[in-house]
């Protein structure tokens, strides 16, 4: 499976998805995440205002790359 593929949200077997504590009130600019390394090696990520649409799949590294860039503002351009 590449580093990163798609399926619908909906396909996810086990998918319990969650929001960021930082989430807040407003649903509108919301994504939710799931750990589906038991059944498919992924971590999944999905918009919250379309929970039956795709959901991008990240390899667990990829996605730790992610939230750490994330976190210290680094733009990923040293991969």
């Amino acid at each position: 499976m590449p580093e990163t593929a798609v399926a619908r949200a909906t396909d996810l077997p086990g998918a319990a998805w969650f929001k960021s504590s930082y989430s807040g009130s407003d649903q509108s600019t919301c994504v939710e995440v799931a750990d589906v390394r038991p059944v498919l090696g992924r971590i999944a990520v999905r918009d919250s205002k379309n929970p039956t649409g795709p959901a991008l799949l990240f390899a667990p590294a990829q996605f730790t790359a992610f939230v750490t860039d994330a976190l210290t503002g680094a733009d990923g351009t040293d991969r």
